[in-house]
């Protein structure tokens, strides 16, 4: 995630403490000195939806061998051991399962900060006055377009109405809560009302995803390089509007640490200062932490690397602790932590690698069928990234 209104120093947020802490640079197992990664964990793969663009492949049936309470509870108390941060509990549709609530407690315990990315369908008053009552830290809640195209997205007719009314019932008991719109050809024109949107309803955060090749989300449905410049262009003129109203918004982008890049050299032309604080940060994040920072925990304990690498198995939690699997010698692992000499193509030549690292591979697996080419998704030009020197 890159934090753009952190970034611009509109908001501050315990993720944005994360993502750019002083003790984050350099780390090859966790966020930051002394903790595990941020878990995202697919606790169930049934879903009430059948999304077009879902990576999981999620279904409304029931799948065989999903994790038990129990073995769940054991897992969520191996997270804690190994100090993880956050759990970010995800689906298919994670509000189906019967023990939601028991194992989100058991973390809460634990001191585990507790997300959940959800479709948003399911939470009536009762379930939004549960989430607030348990401590819950977040909401998302996937919108991807008005009603016309979000209905058509989720292929149900009024999910957009009753994600709408999960919004709002978390809004009205202070549950903290936010949208989640994957950018894509089908919906990117509709920009704008989003913006009106989460104006209108007074929504605190909204995460702008960048489409990832996996599951049913292909190719043929991505934008274009000048495309997702001129997003980028409209989000960060809408966090700095927000924040000229006095009404600030945590705004990020997810998938794609170009835009960190992007936004430093667009403030380097008319702020250098603050620039020069948003490069800072960025060496200390990083770029993108698969693997590093970020892991992924599937419905039947398989661990991968983050939630759009689902072909790669680092070990299953039914066989091995996460401290085993985690701080293994698996050679994609290896790879994850230590990718300048993996990485080739574009990306390898690339002069802002170490702010980056090679952004998000499982785009490029999906567009070369090879985990290691560079990111097809990279719209940053040539001369941007110093492999044409400027005239």
């Amino acid at each position: 995630m890159i934090g753009l209104s952190s970034l611009l120093e509109t908001t501050t947020t315990f993720g944005d403490r994360l993502r750019y802490s002083a003790t984050s640079k350099g780390q090859r197992t966790g966020t930051h000195a002394g903790h595990g990664p941020v878990i995202a964990w697919n606790i169930t793969k049934t879903c009430n939806l059948h999304c077009k663009h879902c990576y999981a492949n999620s279904e409304a049936k029931k799948y065989e061998g999903e994790l038990s309470t129990e073995e769940a509870l054991h897992v969520i108390d191996q997270f804690a051991e190994q100090k993880v941060p956050v759990i970010l509990f995800s689906g298919g549709e994670p509000l189906i399962r019967p023990d939601i609530f028991e194992l989100a407690e058991r973390a809460i315990e634990h001191g585990i900060r507790v997300t959940f990315s959800t479709n948003g369908t399911l939470i009536d008053k009762e379930k939004a006055k549960r989430l607030k009552d348990l401590g819950i830290s977040y909401v998302g809640i996937s919108l991807d377009g008005m009603k016309e195209t979000h209905d058509a997205f989720r292929q149900k007719e009024g999910a957009f109405d009753l994600a709408l009314r999960g919004i709002r019932n978390c809004l009205e008991i202070g549950q903290k809560v936010g949208l989640r719109f994957t950018m894509n050809k089908h919906n990117i024109d509709e920009l704008p009302d989003i913006f009106r949107l989460i104006e209108e309803e007074n929504i605190p955060r909204i995460c702008f995803y960048h489409l990832v090749y996996a599951g049913r989300g292909g190719v043929e449905d991505d934008i274009s390089h000048s495309q997702t410049r001129e997003a980028l262009d409209y989000i960060i003129e809408n966090i700095q509007r927000f924040h000229e109203l006095g009404q600030p918004r945590e705004i990020l982008t997810v998938d794609n640490h170009a835009d960190a890049i992007y936004l430093y050299l667009k403030t380097k032309e008319t702020n250098p200062e603050l620039a020069e604080r948003i490069w800072e940060k960025m060496q200390r994040n990083g770029g993108n932490r698969s693997g590093i920072a970020i892991c992924n925990v599937d419905n039947l304990g398989n661990v991968h690397p983050d939630q759009f690498s689902q072909q790669i198995h680092l070990g299953n939690l039914r066989e091995q602790t996460f401290e085993e699997i985690w701080n293994s010698e698996h050679p994609i692992l290896a790879g994850l932590r230590n990718r300048k000499d993996k990485i080739h193509g574009r990306c390898s030549s690339c002069q802002y690698f170490s702010v980056c690292n090679g952004n998000f591979r499982p785009r490029a697996q999906g567009f070369y069928g090879d985990y290691w080419a560079s990111d097809p998704q990279c719209y940053l030009t040539d001369q941007e990234i110093g492999l044409i020197q400027h005239v």
